[in-house]
Parts: C-alpha cells; structure tokens; sequence
C-alpha cells in the first residue's frame, strides 16, 4: 500500500525541531508554525518565564511534544550542556533554527569592544557553536539548518554596525555550512528579514522621540503596505526547512515587503 503523504499541516510529523530564542517575537512564531505542522519541538531561550510560557500555550494545543531549555548562548559552555539536553529529551535533531540574537541601537563612538564582542557571541558565534552540537543528532538522512539573519547583512542603517557586522556574518556561515553539510544531506539557509512587529520592535518604538511618527515613516517605507508580523518570516522559515525546499541550500529569503527593493530604486 502507497503510504500517504503528508498533508501542508503536517509535514514535519515525527520530526524534531529545536528553535532558538522562543520565547517571544519572531522564534516564538517558528515554533507556533513548526508545532502547528507536526513538528516536536525543544524550544531554547536565556529568558526562563518566555520560554516555558511559550513551551506551556503550544502543549494546550494537544499535537507533538514540546520540551524548552534555558541557556546564554553567548556562552560555549551552555551549549555543550544544551547538546546533552537535547540529546536527552529527543535523541535526534531534524530541523535547527538559529534565531536567538540581540540588537543595539548604538552610535559608532559609543561602541565598546565588549558591546561588540557580546552581539557576535550571540548572533554569530552562537549558530556556529550550535550547529556544530547538534550536527551529531541528525539522522543519516539529513536534515535542515534555518539560519534568521536580517536586511542589516547587506544594507547599511545608523547605529548599527555590532548587528549589521553578525549579520553579515550569518549569511557567510550560512554558505559555508551549506557546504560543510552537503555531504550529510543537511541544508543549510537563512531569512533575512525587514522592520518585523515585535517586542524588539515596540521596545525601539516607545523610546523614540516620537513613536507615531516613527510608526507612519516606517510603514510607509515597504512597497507592500506594512510592516512585518512574525508569521511572516514564520512561513519562509517553515518552507525552508521542509521537504519542499529539498534542493535548495546555501542561500537566504529576504522577507521584508519590498523595503530593499525600494532603497535600490
């Protein structure tokens, strides 16, 4: 008997993903999406009220698993640990998402070495020290890397050189992973995306000296109308981690309404 494939809602059955920094924002909508598919989630975060709080509403919906982790991933150590959790809790890793990062809204002159070195141990180092963890749990058979970048990588923005410098980077690790992997059937990719409605994003907008005119200028920038929601960059992450995207690797989606396309015209 043939066996049935999967349906659009439950493609990732009987896989394990692991989505980092979600316990908001951005990686708490991969997990929703990925859970919503069929994925078994280990979720991680350094904020342990986020993350559980995250872990606990997608439980209620009653379909796989979901066990989170609580880790710094700016430090090598809590990664080696994070490995033996994930280890524990799932023995294999099909699908991997990096998307725990920070962002600084910082002046060049008032960055420090130890600001910089903080933004690259999480947003840079981090996905390298922990695809290269988990790398040992994906099956013969391969697997996907989702890498969350960001249009910072390759469009240049005030007061942002720590991020857009990781960013940069991200997508260079991206490639050259894509390549490492190859050989074991895991692809490696990355979304890039735009101004995303966030915690992140509220937090940058309540700060500014004037939130509503801020909030105008910057829907006004993207071609399709509006600013992004996490759902948004969700889906792009969802494709690119499953069978549909089977021979694509080494390369990003940007997701950001058309915002690049309009700074090039």
């Amino acid at each position: 008997m043939e066996q049935e494939k999967p349906t659009a809602r439950n493609e990732f059955a009987g896989l394990v993903a692991v989505v980092t920094g979600a316990a908001q924002g951005i990686g708490r909508a991969i997990a929703e999406e990925l859970h919503a598919q069929g994925a078994r989630l280990v979720l991680v975060d350094c904020n342990a009220a986020g993350v559980g709080a995250t872990a606990e509403w997608l439980r209620k919906a009653g379909r796989a698993a979901v066990d989170f982790a609580v880790a710094d991933l700016a430090e090598p150590a809590a990664i080696e640990l994070l490995a033996a959790q994930v280890a524990a809790l799932a023995t294999k890793v099909d699908v991997l998402v990096n998307n725990a990062g920070i962002e600084l809204d910082l002046p060049f002159m008032q960055v420090t070495a130890e600001v910089f070195d903080r933004v690259i141990a999480v947003n840079l180092r981090a996905p390298l020290l922990v695809s290269q963890a988990l790398a040992p749990l994906f099956p013969t058979g391969g697997g996907a890397i989702v890498n969350i970048g960001s249009i910072h990588s390759s469009h240049a923005f005030p007061n942002a050189i720590p991020y857009a410098c990781s960013k940069a980077g991200l997508l260079a690790l991206t490639r050259n992973l894509a390549l490492e992997l190859a050989p074991r059937h895991i692809r490696v990719n990355a979304v890039c995306p735009g101004y995303i409605d966030t915690p992140m994003w509220d937090e940058w907008l309540r700060t500014a000296p004037d939130p509503a005119v801020l909030a105008e200028q910057t829907q006004a920038l993207h071609p399709l109308g509006r600013r992004g929601v996490p759902a948004d960059v969700a889906a792009a992450v969802a494709y690119l981690a499953s069978p549909r995207s089977a021979w694509v690797t080494g390369t990003h989606i940007v997701v950001d309404g058309g915002l690049t396309i309009r700074a090039h015209s």
